[in-house]
């Protein structure tokens, strides 16, 4: 059951302890995995299964890798990388074209309306201020029928994520914000949270998608 108005309204909610301007945490570019191979691996096939050829695909906060599968150029319209890190977009040969944005300083995605058949986001929503207004984003850009796919694991750079985030360090209580922000942005389907975990020896981290469509 969701709540009648969007419940993340306090003073502290979208606060984080690093309060700096976000261009300067990745002004040297972190060029690292930030879930283990087992989460990767399983995110790939997520991928895999469920994006279908020939879309037009938007990876929002995206970096230098962006956990598609490697034939994913061949198969795809276009995959297009939108990031904080423009340095970090230039490595990721995934992508056939980039815009840096940061979207904590202007939550707008540089997209006109319904350019995208999927928009996707690995394990970095946590780090957005205005989060609401970039869901309503990630709407204005979908078509109709397209897919929101939000991925989550239970890593993030601490300091950098917002209080909605860090107060309930769960599992649940992280999906249970994903979807709020889907429910609350409107237009979209009922959010869905899937668990997608690698299993087997040397997995670690879990790996979550919370999904809809417009």
């Amino acid at each position: 059951d969701w709540p009648s108005d969007f419940p993340y309204t306090g003073a502290d909610d979208f606060k984080r302890l690093d309060e700096a301007v976000d261009t300067e945490f990745y002004k040297l570019p972190k060029l690292v995995y930030h879930i283990d191979e087992g989460a990767v691996a399983a995110l790939t096939h997520f991928y895999d299964e469920s994006i279908p050829d020939g879309s037009d695909v938007l990876d929002i906060c995206s970096s230098w890798v962006s956990h598609f599968p490697r034939d994913f150029p061949l198969r795809m319209r276009s995959i297009v990388g939108t990031g904080i890190s423009d340095l970090e977009l230039q490595c990721n040969d995934q992508l056939s074209g980039h815009v840096q944005a940061d979207l904590n300083v202007a939550p707008r995605l540089p997209f006109p309306d319904r350019s995208f058949d999927v928009v996707t986001c690995c394990v970095s929503f946590d780090y957005l201020t205005r989060p609401l207004d970039v869901m309503r984003e990630v709407r204005r850009v979908l078509r109709p029928g397209g897919s929101v796919l939000l991925s989550q694991s239970n890593r993030c750079f601490f300091t950098k994520a917002v209080g909605v985030w860090t107060r309930d360090m769960s599992d649940a209580a992280h999906l249970r914000v994903l979807g709020t922000y889907i429910h609350f942005a409107g237009g979209l389907s009922p959010p869905a949270a899937t668990d997608i975990s690698a299993s087997g020896t040397g997995t670690n981290d879990p790996m979550y998608l919370v999904s809809a469509k417009r």
